[in-house]
């Protein structure tokens, strides 16, 4: 797994089984073919499930499977840290560029 869409991917269908239709409108920039080719590595990684139900037109729906259900869980606790640190992060930038803009001006 890499790539900002496969993050993408695995925000959207953490709620449970998604359509492909549902995924393409909800990952703003993401291409048909990059969505298709993206489902394709995560099933393959075993990442993603696919399903098809014999219904007319065919009815396809994604799911995570449990490895990736912990994989979300990590980048959500990531993303919670990130979120509740930001300010710490933005003080410590804001400091350590007072202190070093000196030395910037010289390069």
């Amino acid at each position: 797994m890499a790539g900002k869409w496969s993050v993408q991917i695995l925000v959207a269908a953490a709620q449970g089984p998604i359509r492909f239709t549902e995924l393409e409108r909800g990952i703003e920039g993401i291409s048909r073919r990059m969505l298709t080719l993206t489902l394709r590595n995560l099933e393959r990684d075993g990442l993603v499930t696919r399903t098809v139900h014999a219904t007319v037109p065919p009815k396809v729906e994604y799911e995570l499977t449990p490895v990736a259900l912990e994989l979300h869980q990590t980048l959500q606790r990531l993303t919670d840290w990130a979120e509740n640190n930001r300010v710490y992060i933005a003080e410590a930038r804001a400091t350590y560029d007072a202190e070093h803009q000196p030395e910037l001006l010289d390069a």
